[in-house]
């Protein structure tokens, strides 16, 4: 899928749980904090910024979603006893 097929596809969904929940996209937006266009805008499957998209999921209460698709990497034993106390700053 190209990346304007998945924004589409996160638009369609979002509109989709919104509806599930009975709210408007301007209760939404208003909850959110956000203007109500950019609510359409996502519906639409135009991209925004993070900033707008996290108090929208967060207000569908999908942001515990979020680990299902980025989950935290495994650490491997051999990387674990390097850093034994140190927290990596940048990689190499």
């Amino acid at each position: 899928m190209s990346n304007p097929g998945v924004i589409l596809t996160i638009g369609k969904r979002i509109k989709e749980i919104r509806l599930r929940k009975n709210i408007t996209q301007e209760d939404l937006a208003k909850r959110a904090g956000v203007g109500v266009v950019s609510v359409i805008n996502i519906e639409k499957g135009k991209p925004v910024s993070m900033s707008i998209f996290i108090p929208i999921i967060r207000e569908l209460n999908l942001l515990e979603n979020l680990e299902l698709l980025l989950p935290s990497p495994p650490i491997s034993p051999i990387l674990m006893k390097k850093m034994q106390g140190k927290k990596r700053k940048r990689a190499s």
